[in-house]
């Protein structure tokens, strides 16, 4: 507070006013300036007598410093990970929360908030560049299933076991049905995501797609145009069609990252497991239990395993094994993308150009056919009545394509016309409000 004879001025100045003298006469008759004239008298008007007190100029709130040990400790473990990250029998986890759970293993205190680990790489410039994000929300193209067994979504979640360790969480739900499996594993690898698949598909039966988003896993890598990689293989050799969500837009493959809180909640977050088979076990308890549940509001009082057992479905054949080499199969790859101010899309790690607005949304497919491989470019996924085709390449292979077995040739698998036709007319399922 400012001294005695300071307050007495602007109580002054303030008895002058109401007297009838304008700002400017106040400030004179004071030996003021007009603007501290006109700031005291806006004080007083806001808030009375107790506004021409003096304030203090020091920060309302006390900022706290990380010291300089726990930044040096943060971007060593940063460094650490990212070296880590490029074996492929190790996780790539290396955002904040992967270096909040290192910096507790290490026994560093205070632990600071993910906000801050964030900002101080990004003041260290240890961040990678981000993708440049739409001005604005994108529509994009995507498939309305009005049944169990049609759509698939699966995704990853990590979490860290009792002494920093961190595992790759794969689950996986029926988009309709919300019948749901998931397999913990001590990596991501492309080995892990098959194995996984294989799971999904002995657990929940084939759908005729496959949603996933874009982890290197899934996709094959981010190094090589025009890859084909393990998973893409594998589905292709079952007769499933793989969509790839957008980049950066989580809310493509809502159901499958809303059904991520439910399991964590159960498995995660009741107590800390040592290692990979205590996991598996908690979790061996959780999906029955999810399965049986009656909580969902869009099954109207059904529980999931009701609907999706309803359905005639087609599980993976009994014995079958995992080919040494997975070929390309004939089948349809989809991509779901936006494209950029180039009105260019990443697509298998090439940029496509098509002559369209930027920021619109477009659904891509890659046809692959004994007779080669195309890549078209449309307004609306495949379930729409009609749909122009903005574009299309020649798709370079370089091995043949193989026809799809019989054994996965089951029109159970496909969907019907009258099944595409219906969901045009119906409403899209609505999205889980709350995202992971």
């Amino acid at each position: 507070m400012g001294n005695s004879a300071d307050q007495s001025q602007r109580e002054a100045l303030i008895h002058l006013l109401r007297s009838g003298k304008t700002p400017r006469a106040a400030a004179q008759a004071l030996g003021k300036s007009i603007p501290w004239s006109y700031k005291w008298r806006a004080r007083y008007q806001r808030e009375g007598w107790a506004g021409l007190q003096e304030r203090s100029r020091a920060p309302h709130r006390r900022v706290r410093y990380t010291s300089t040990p726990v930044r040096h400790a943060i971007l060593g473990i940063r460094s650490d990970l990212e070296s880590q990250a490029q074996k492929t029998d190790q996780l790539s986890y290396v955002g904040a929360g992967a270096i909040r759970a290192r910096l507790v293993v290490q026994g560093i205190k205070p632990i600071p908030s993910t906000a801050t680990i964030e900002r101080i790489l990004h003041q260290a410039g240890a961040t990678k560049p981000g993708a440049v994000q739409p001005k604005k929300e994108v529509a994009y193209p995507h498939l309305c299933p009005v049944s169990a067994h049609q759509l698939t979504q699966v995704d990853i979640v990590p979490h860290y076991l009792k002494g920093g360790t961190s595992l790759a969480c794969f689950n996986a739900i029926d988009v309709v049905s919300r019948y749901p499996a998931g397999q913990s594993y001590a990596s991501k690898s492309s080995s892990d995501a098959t194995d996984f698949l294989l799971h999904v598909w002995r657990e929940m039966g084939l759908s005729p797609y496959l949603q996933m988003d874009n982890e290197s896993c899934f996709s094959g890598g981010y190094k090589h145009a025009y890859v084909i990689g393990k998973a893409v293989r594998l589905a292709l050799l079952v007769g499933v069609q793989p969509v790839f969500s957008p980049f950066y837009h989580p809310q493509s493959n809502a159901h499958v990252e809303r059904f991520h809180q439910d399991y964590s909640a159960f498995v995660w977050k009741k107590g800390q497991m040592a290692n990979l088979s205590e996991v598996r076990q908690r979790s061996a308890l959780f999906f029955p239990n999810y399965r049986r549940s009656q909580h969902h509001s869009q099954l109207a009082g059904r529980a999931p395993q009701e609907i999706h057992l309803a359905h005639s479905f087609h599980k993976l054949p009994a014995g079958f094994r995992l080919p040494a080499k997975l070929p390309i199969t004939e089948g349809q790859v989809h991509f779901m993308r936006v494209m950029d101010r180039d009105r260019q899309a990443l697509i298998l790690n090439k940029r496509w150009t098509v002559s369209v607005l930027p920021e619109q949304g477009v659904w891509a497919t890659l046809f692959l056919t004994q007779k080669g491989a195309k890549l078209r470019f449309y307004d609306s996924a495949p379930n729409a009545l009609k749909r122009r085709c903005l574009a299309e390449y020649p798709f370079p292979l370089k091995e043949p394509v193989l026809p799809l077995q019989t054994q996965f040739r089951s029109a159970a698998q496909k969907l019907s016309w009258h099944q595409l036709l219906r969901s045009l007319f119906r409403r899209p399922l609505p999205a889980p409000s709350t995202m992971s």
